[in-house]
């Protein structure tokens, strides 16, 4: 009885087990079809879906394959970072410096550094992509990351206040666009170039903090420090603005500078059912409109009316038609105090076709970055007529010496006390709107940015020690190679 029962229990036992066992296979074999039918659907989402699922801040890799981890680049960083922070810190407080007060908004009498680190903690490379789009260049987009510790206390001098404003927690993320030019000399790389990508945005986030004092003692402070930034980076090295480092002697590098396509006739017509922004009366409104910030302009300014008239005409300089945007800025203006933004339009030149007499109306904005827009509220329309004109190459030449003489200008009219910084915005005869052209080459390309030269100075100096210890290799060679057919000779 007992053995019988037992080999029943056994029994029931052994299928129980089977049972559990099959039972727990079909269950890991449904949950692995389900991930992977989720991670078919991962694979075929676009840029735009991951930045709903994860925000702005996920790594190229995880959407373009294309892009590929440096696990091995970040560890030598590390080590190499303390030297590095060392060495770029005297390099970009001497390059920036001077563009802080280029770019300095109107209130702020100076703006310097006071101490200037770049901290203990070394960027990130997400993942690295190399391109081959052009014969004789090398195309490297760089995933950066960085969210440092470093100490940068800026002194500002403004007509209310001075104030020492320190720059905390600060947080960098772009895609970095390195392009190699080929040589068929040593070092094999006659120049390169560097530049931020436009897509995705550059990213620069940062908190403000006054030391021994508050930020309300200059109104509007953040704002200008904000815009200052923002300005720099835009005008400097976001695409398709870039630094040109030429590494040699005598190298030509016109053909990778930038170069202006085309000239923007815009006509701003009027704006209507703008948002009043005084407490007694009406505004006094006015456009500031630009592509590159350092070289805005302005219309006349219309008082008491929230549905002005303009009918003003400028001409812009378009130096890439598929990345570029023209800014409307429409600011109320106060004698008293700092003018106040009404509101904000931005017009894509790529929506444009040449030659094609266009009317446009933009919706009034509060604000183009999502993170400082507080109400979803209409804040009036802006009417514009729009005319895009490709330029050949004569006239790509005469916009270029143009330019020169636009910049020329606003530093002249800045040393005379005219206006605040080059970056102000220009009306009236002073704005040149009259000579045809008003607009950007590229800093570069007009030989003016302090870091393209800064670092074009170290190139060329590399440049040289390389080619010049070659050059004396290959001359000690040549004469070792005569002496020795000489003595043959004898």
């Amino acid at each position: 009885m007992g053995l019988v029962s037992g080999m029943v229990a056994g029994l029931l036992l052994g299928v129980a087990l089977m049972a559990a066992w099959s039972r727990m296979m079909r269950r890991r074999t449904t949950k692995r079809v389900a991930k992977a039918a989720d991670i078919k659907i991962l694979g075929s989402l676009s840029r735009d879906d991951l930045k709903k699922l994860c925000g702005d801040n996920f790594p190229e890799w995880v959407s373009f394959q294309q892009f590929e981890q440096v696990k091995w680049l970040n560890k030598h960083l590390s080590k190499l970072w303390p030297f590095i922070a060392q060495a770029a810190t005297l390099v970009v407080k001497e390059s920036v410096e001077p563009l802080l007060d280029d770019y300095r908004p109107p209130g702020i009498k100076s703006l310097k550094f006071s101490r200037f680190f770049l901290g203990n903690v070394p960027p990130k490379i997400e993942g690295i992509r190399i391109q081959n789009l052009q014969p004789g260049q090398i195309i490297m987009d760089i995933d950066f990351r960085w969210g440092g510790d470093p100490s940068i206390i800026l002194a500002v001098d403004s007509i209310f206040a001075s104030l020492p404003i320190q720059l905390k927690d600060l947080q960098v993320f772009t895609v970095v666009r390195t392009i190699f030019q080929l040589s068929e000399e040593v070092p094999c790389i006659s120049a390169v170039v560097v530049a931020l990508l436009a897509e995705p945005k550059p990213k620069i986030q940062y908190t403000l903090k006054a030391v021994g004092g508050s930020l309300t003692a200059i109104p509007g402070l953040s704002d200008m420090i904000d815009d200052t930034v923002n300005s720099i980076v835009t005008d400097m090295l976001q695409w398709p603005h870039r630094i040109v480092v030429p590494l040699g002697v005598n190298v030509d590098t016109s053909e990778m500078e930038l170069k202006p396509q085309g000239r923007l006739a815009v006509t701003v017509v009027k704006a209507t059912c703008l948002v009043n922004m005084e407490m007694i009366g009406k505004s006094d409104p006015y456009v500031v409109l630009y592509i590159r910030p350092m070289l805005k302009v302005k219309t006349k300014v219309v008082d008491h009316n929230l549905n002005p008239e303009w009918n003003e005409t400028f001409h812009l300089i378009v130096e890439d038609k598929e990345t570029q945007e023209v800014i409307f800025e429409i600011y109320d203006e106060d004698t008293l105090q700092q003018d106040k933004k009404m509101g904000v339009a931005k017009l894509a030149v790529n929506s444009l076709e040449p030659e094609n007499p266009t009317e446009i109306t933009l919706n009034v904005l509060q604000s183009l970055d999502s993170l400082k827009v507080k109400d979803n509220k209409g804040r009036g329309t802006l009417h514009l007529k729009v005319v895009y004109h490709p330029l050949t190459r004569e006239e790509q030449v005469q916009a270029m010496e143009m330019e020169k003489k636009a910049m020329e200008e606003r530093k002249r009219l800045k040393e005379a006390g005219l206006i605040g910084g080059t970056m102000d915005a220009l009306g009236g005869a002073a704005s040149l709107v009259g000579s045809g052209v008003v607009g950007g080459v590229g800093l570069v390309g007009s030989g003016i940015g302090a870091v393209g030269s800064g670092l074009g100075k170290a190139g060329k100096f590399m440049g040289r020690t390389v080619t010049e210890s070659f050059s004396m290799h290959r001359k000690r060679d040549q004469q070792q190679v005569m002496s020795r057919s000489r003595s043959q000779t004898t």
